[in-house]
């Protein structure tokens, strides 16, 4: 009989263990972390973007040419960013796009999944738009790639006239630009919660110094770009001006000296601390999940005020029983 009380007596107790252990739980917090930098940024646009020109670039890789600022920002925020949140940087400009081809690649639905979960998209577009059909005037003028022409076989009134003629086609282009940017910006705002940045353009055809029709045909045209740029903002992005820091430098930051108008090394460098500068001004934040200490869930709170109460109370009984059992013997034995 004692034998069976004491196991009786065991078993409650294993029970009363038991329902503990099944009962608790490891609870878990999301904590929100403050960074001034993009835990992920996604490039987009042209081949400003995609470093065309720079060492190490290729039309189908834009991540070799460590001197585009892109490459230049990723680096420098892989430094910064602590392990447990990381950073990632994705680049998708293509050489060449006008504000009509990003259009299709945003509505084609390739960027959905990096858009869904960039922290910072970045945009250059616009240059395509306009610069092609200015430097096709050039080579119709005759003007090489130093910026000098024959000024013996130069005909003024065959220039005006070509810039009268292309006058509109620039214009047309602008007009189309300024829809396909509320476009861009739309299209983008619905498939991001991160952060839209559009560049303004700079002017490389300022260099030609030395002929100011065409300077001031460029800087008018460019200049009305970027007031669109900048008046459609409030649609949902921010702008960094980088026409800004590249005015008055076409010389010493871009190519167009070799009759590219690409920014060269110096000039990814002015673009990235641009970039740099708005994506602070932004602030940003990342999320990491933390563990708790071990605790008891509602669910065992009430099987140990009830079910698990009870079992307790009857392990008690029962030791109790076992005690005057043994007392009893006891003093069968004495007698």
């Amino acid at each position: 009989m004692l034998r069976r009380i004491t196991a009786v007596a065991g078993a409650l107790v294993m029970a009363v263990g038991l329902c503990s252990c099944t009962m608790t739980e490891i609870p878990e917090r999301e904590v929100v972390h403050n960074t001034e930098v993009p835990p992920k940024m996604l490039f987009l646009g042209d081949s400003i973007a995609a470093g065309y020109g720079l060492e190490g670039y290729t039309l189908t890789d834009n991540y070799n040419c460590p001197d585009s600022y892109a490459n230049i920002l990723k680096e420098r925020y892989n430094a910064e960013l602590p392990d447990d949140c990381g950073h990632v940087m994705v680049n998708k400009a293509v050489s060449g796009y006008t504000s009509g081809d990003l259009i299709e690649q945003i509505q084609s639905g390739a960027l959905d999944s990096d858009l869904s979960d960039s922290d910072a998209v970045i945009v250059s577009i616009g240059g395509n738009d306009l610069l092609d059909i200015m430097l096709g005037l050039f080579n119709s003028l005759g003007i090489d790639d130093t910026g000098s022409f024959d000024t013996a076989q130069f005909d003024i009134f065959s220039a005006a006239s070509m810039f009268m003629s292309m006058d509109g086609d620039v214009d047309n282009a602008l007009e189309q630009f300024d829809d396909n940017i509320k476009v861009i910006s739309d299209e983008l705002s619905e498939r991001t919660e991160g952060t839209v940045y559009i560049q303004t353009l700079y002017d490389p055809l300022e260099y030609f110094s030395s002929f100011s029709m065409v300077t001031d045909f460029s800087a008018k045209k460019i200049g009305r770009l970027n007031t669109m740029i900048k008046d459609n903002s409030p649609r949902g992005y921010k702008v960094i001006d980088v026409a800004a820091d590249f005015k008055g430098k076409a010389a010493e930051l871009t190519r167009i000296a070799d009759y590219d108008i690409h920014p060269n090394e110096a000039g990814h460098k002015v673009i990235a601390e641009d970039v740099d500068a708005a994506l602070r001004a932004t602030g940003f934040s990342y999320t990491t999940i933390e563990q708790g200490e071990k605790q008891l869930t509602a669910d065992g709170k009430k099987a140990i005020a009830a079910g698990c109460g009870g079992g307790a109370a009857a392990v008690i009984a029962a030791v109790t029983v076992t005690v005057l059992m043994i007392r009893k013997r006891r003093r069968a034995s004495d007698s």
